[in-house]
């Protein structure tokens, strides 16, 4: 998969995990407060079929973030999972994510690592809002677990990601934190009843499933999640968090 990190973003590494993040540097922000987004995108080997259309809605998800009021107070990151975690980039400024670069960036295969996934991607939020808010800057955060299966790839077990969560919720680095896990293509009965267990015992915010993963479908969930950052970013400064949207 392609790397969309460049040299102006620090290298960090997070307390006993086997994988960390990337991030813009303090200096080089220019707004005092700032919503930190996280999507993390299942690219297992079932997703082949519909990986083009996950691409574009990413596209569309930039796009939309672009276009907002808030465009200059939000810090993106993207990473793609199947057996391992790669990190498409790290916290960027919007400025910083040229929308061309997003078409053929996933890559199809392997297995599902869904709890290192989710994990790594509160665990990252949480250190990034610590370091925002040692530099005295406002933050507070949403990130976006999407996947259409069950975990069976992980090295880390599903309470872990309940223990980030809850680490993320009760801190006092980030104003609030919104978690959604979207389920995209789940036909399968048993795999639904999973990934709605999982949020209920992880303490995600919101659960999203969609029975299709086609063009028209992405597309609204591109908008679902372009909606969502922008709702939460607004709510920044108002001592709570955004309340979930309807996809």
């Amino acid at each position: 998969m392609p790397i969309l990190n460049d040299t102006s973003l620090d290298q960090i590494t997070l307390p006993n995990s086997h994988y960390g993040y990337s991030a813009t540097r303090l200096d080089e922000l220019g707004a005092t407060e700032y919503t930190v987004v996280t999507i993390a995108c299942d690219v297992s080997g079932s997703t082949a079929a519909f990986i083009f259309d996950m691409e574009s809605a990413i596209t569309r998800i930039v796009q939309a973030c672009k276009s907002s009021p808030r465009a200059d107070n939000l810090l993106l990151r993207l990473v793609a999972f199947d057996d391992t975690l790669g990190e498409l980039h790290g916290f960027k400024l919007l400025e910083n994510c040229n929308l061309a670069d997003y078409g053929g960036i996933l890559r199809a295969g392997g297995s599902t690592a869904l709890y290192d996934a989710a994990e790594n991607a509160i665990s990252s939020t949480i250190n990034y809002g610590h370091q925002l808010l040692a530099g005295d800057f406002s933050a507070n955060a949403i990130l976006f677990v999407i996947t259409d299966g069950m975990d069976n790839a992980s090295r880390l077990p599903a309470g872990k990601v309940e223990e980030a969560l809850a680490k993320a919720v009760t801190g006092e680095a980030l104003e609030s934190i919104v978690s959604v896990l979207i389920g995209v293509n789940v036909q399968d009965p048993e795999a639904g009843r999973f990934l709605k267990q999982f949020q209920i015992d992880a303490g995600f915010t919101q659960y999203v499933e969609l029975d299709k993963a086609d063009t028209k479908t992405l597309a609204r969930l591109a908008e679902f999640v372009s909606r969502s950052i922008s709702a939460q970013s607004q709510a920044l400064g108002t001592g709570g968090h955004s309340q979930p949207l309807v996809f």
